[in-house]
Formats: C-alpha cells, sequence, structure tokens
C-alpha cells in the first residue's frame, strides 16, 4: 500500500484537483462510448410538433430547429470530439516527439531547420490556417483531423527539443557517452524516459484545444458535413436561433466546458507531480 502511494497514480488520488479532472473526464468518455445506450431518442430523429421544445422531463436539453433531441446529439458529438481529438493529439504528438528529438540530438544545421520549420507553422494563427487547409480538402472528420494535426504539431516539436537539448549536455549523458554507450541505449534509455514528462503534460492540456478547434471549424461550416452531431454544429443551430432556443446555445457549450476543465485541471495536476522542482517545494 505504501508503494502505492508513491506511485504516480497514487499522488494524483490524493490530489483533489486531479480527482475532479478525473471523474469529470471519465463521465465524459463513458457517456461518449455508451451514447447509443444512454440517448433516450435516435439523435436524427426529427420531432416536427415538438421544434424549439424548451428543456422538460421528455427533453432534458430541449430541441432544435428539427425537433431533433439536443441531449442525444450531444452525446453523440462527444463522440466526435474524443475520436478528433485523441486522434490528432497521438498523431502530432508522436511527429512532434520524434522530430523533436531529432532536433535536439541531430547536428546544429537540422536543428536550425527543423526550428525554422517549426515557428513558420506557429507563425500563422490556427484558426486562420485550419480555415486555409480546410478549404482546399473535402469536409468530414479525416480533414478535420489532418488540419489539427498540422496546425499542432510543431508545439510539441519545440518542447520536445527544449527538453532534449537541456538533457543532451548534462552531466549523466556526457558521462554514459564516456562510458561508450551506444546511441540508442542513450536516446530511449535517458532522453525519451526524461521528456516524456513535458509531453503528456502538453498533450493533456492541448486535447480540449483540439476538440476546440473542432468544434469551431464545424461553427464555421468546414468541419464535418451537415447534420452530424458535432458540438461546434449545435453551438450553430443556437447561434442561429438564439431567439428561439437560447438554451441550445447553452447546452452546446457546456461540454466544451466541461471538457476544457477536466483535462486543464488534469495538465496541472501532472505537472505538479512529474516537475521536479514544483514536488520538492511542497
Amino acid at each position: 500500500m505504501s508503494r502505492f502511494r508513491h506511485t504516480l497514480i497514487g499522488r494524483l488520488a490524493r490530489d483533489p484537483l486531479a480527482v475532479m479532472a478525473i471523474v469529470i473526464i471519465a463521465a465524459l468518455v463513458v457517456m461518449a462510448v455508451f451514447a447509443d445506450l444512454i440517448a433516450p431518442y435516435d439523435y436524427t430523429a426529427m420531432h416536427m410538433t415538438d421544434r424549439f421544445a424548451a428543456p422538460s422531463a421528455e427533453f432534458w436539453l430541449g430541441t432544435d430547429n428539427l425537433g431533433r433531441d439536443t441531449f442525444s446529439r450531444l452525446l453523440q458529438g462527444g463522440r466526435i470530439a474524443l475520436t478528433v481529438g485523441l486522434t490528432a493529439v497521438i498523431i502530432s504528438g508522436l511527429i512532434g516527439l520524434v522530430l523533436g528529438m531529432i532536433a535536439g540530438f541531430g547536428p546544429r544545421w537540422l536543428d536550425n531547420a527543423l526550428l525554422f520549420f517549426f515557428d513558420t507553422l506557429r507563425a500563422y494563427p490556427t484558426i486562420i490556417l485550419a480555415l486555409a487547409l480546410a478549404a482546399l480538402m473535402p469536409r468530414g472528420l479525416t480533414t478535420v483531423i489532418v488540419v489539427v494535426v498540422i496546425t499542432s504539431f510543431a508545439e510539441y516539436g519545440r518542447v520536445v527539443r527544449t527538453q532534449t537539448l537541456s538533457l543532451k549536455h548534462s552531466e549523466f549523458i556526457l558521462a554514459e557517452r564516456a562510458m561508450g554507450a551506444s546511441f540508442g541505449r542513450i536516446v530511449f534509455h535517458h532522453i525519451l524516459p526524461n521528456v516524456l514528462g513535458p509531453f503528456f503534460i502538453l498533450a493533456a492540456m492541448n486535447l480540449p484545444v483540439v476538440i476546440t478547434i473542432e468544434a469551431g471549424m464545424s461553427f464555421l461550416g468546414v468541419g464535418v458535413p451537415p447534420g452530424t452531431p458535432s458540438w461546434g454544429s449545435t453551438l450553430k443551430d443556437g447561434f442561429d436561433h438564439i431567439r428561439q432556443t437560447p438554451w441550445l446555445i447553452l447546452a452546446g457549450g457546456l461540454p466544451l466546458i466541461l471538457v476544457t476543465l477536466g483535462f486543464t485541471f488534469l495538465g496541472e495536476a501532472l505537472r505538479d507531480q512529474l516537475d521536479p522542482k514544483l514536488r520538492s517545494g511542497r
């Protein structure tokens, strides 16, 4: 039991902020995974006699302009949000991890070239670059994921590069080199484990950003196809009919707020536990 208390999971379990984050994230994941079982209605079913219905015992979050149940559509939208978010973060994170380590551990000219590439991508406003790329590609989840990956992997690359550079000249790495350690051993046994902490913190805090980008693209009409129950599409419907259905835009914004809070709290808790300076100060 004492060993568990000193593991990362054990330390997180004693952190109220981490517990709150895990509860929020777990609830969202369960509702998204079991959306078909939880949803009271088919998210495509139209109840034309109940258009713009207010929240009630029959329709918990009301209905939209086509009489579709808002709660059922938000549950399905959670699947889209988590699919896009997790897929994009994993792909962009892996690309950034590899390129960042190459930049930090490679020759100076390669580091400068990759750093210039990262800075060029980061110089463009994310939503502007996303809109430009989306205009050149067909609408769909694949396009959204590709756009998010292109606009976000540079951030991982810069963070990993910085960590790799700081470790590259540390005493224990120099000692390993003096003892004749191979390049693979240095990278996979010493550099990579020490880079993963900041990497996971950034991934946790970046996931709600990715979900928000997807929602923003769908809100602007360049994300998922029409009729797809994205959270951004729900916000768009609420904005278009805000005078008839003020609860619709509130319902569409609530899951985005919860996702942002949950993963931001998790990132903060991971930072507190994985950063040696912060842990030593407690």
